[in-house]
């Protein structure tokens, strides 16, 4: 089980989709008059369905980022050169056992770029902490600045920045804004079956995954415990997808949803729900 991908609502689909083939690599999968698939040649990243007079809001439920993971590190120095030499404005952090860049797109969905590093280090939320240690046992915030310079050495100087991203690239988390956080890590693990990776009230932040990796969904409270769901002309998350093995497993989900008494609908894309922060979610056979 993981994620697969998001769905995002738009005010200007032509505007995002130059954005997302020029800054970020992604191809055009599909497109008609007001929607538009985007991704590698494996994997459908990204959704895009414009509609009228959409707003921008905060303090409000929904979409933090989507992590687009590479398939190694070169493949990440690639996508962030080619952020570098348009000029546009990223973050590059190092998370020790992931590297990484931190960007918005131009109506401010939330996007981070990243790549495992394990090799260098681990992270882990126990016992109501965050701690990172590199792999020499010393302490780090897990929020350093990346060497870029490092990283970009893996690139020859004459490297094409102009690549599409490689097919192994895909979805590898989606951080969410919620209204609370023991609700929802409730909701994600004994509903949709997630194991709890940790509960970090410090940080107002919890993990949850499947298969033992770090995260493939973030939650937090940082726009205010309690917040409300965006209202319906709001810009950005529609629903992001999570991915079963096979269809026994998500008949499995959905009679935990059930059991849970979560209304659901049956879509063309998959199985339509919402959390308790009214974050849209579609279950689905991978």
């Amino acid at each position: 089980m993981g994620v697969g991908a998001v769905s995002l609502t738009v005010a200007n689909l032509e505007n995002q989709i130059r954005f997302y083939q020029q800054a970020l690599g992604f191809k055009l999968l599909s497109q008609n008059e007001n929607k538009a698939t985007l991704g590698s040649d494996n994997n459908a990243l990204l959704h895009l369905i414009q509609e009228s007079n959409l707003k921008k809001y905060r303090g409000v439920t929904g979409l933090y980022h989507f992590a687009v993971l590479f398939p190694n590190q070169k493949e990440l120095a690639i996508a962030i050169a080619r952020l570098f030499a348009i000029k546009y404005r990223n973050h590059p952090t190092d998370h020790i056992m992931t590297k990484t860049t931190y960007l918005d797109d131009p109506e401010g969905n939330g996007i981070e770029l990243y790549a495992e590093s394990p090799e260098d280090g681990t992270w882990t939320l126990k016992d109501g902490k965050y701690e990172t240690r590199r792999k020499d046992g010393s302490w780090s915030d897990g929020r350093e600045p990346l060497d870029v310079n490092a990283l970009f050495s893996l690139l020859k100087e004459d490297e094409d920045l102009s690549v599409p991203v490689p097919p192994q690239t895909k979805m590898g988390h989606v951080h969410l804004h919620v209204r609370d956080l023991d609700e929802a890590v409730n909701f994600y693990h004994n509903v949709i079956g997630f194991d709890v990776m940790g509960n970090v009230k410090e940080y107002q932040m919890a993990f949850v995954s499947a298969g033992g990796y770090h995260h493939h969904i973030g939650l937090n409270t940082w726009q205010g415990v309690g917040a409300p769901p965006p209202p319906v002309d709001a810009a950005g998350l529609r629903h992001f997808s999570i991915e079963f093995p096979n269809q026994s497993a998500l008949d499995d989900a959905i009679a935990n949803i059930e059991k849970a008494n979560v209304s659901y609908n049956k879509t063309v894309a998959g199985i339509l729900l919402y959390d308790p922060s009214q974050n849209g979610i579609v279950l689905r056979v991978k």
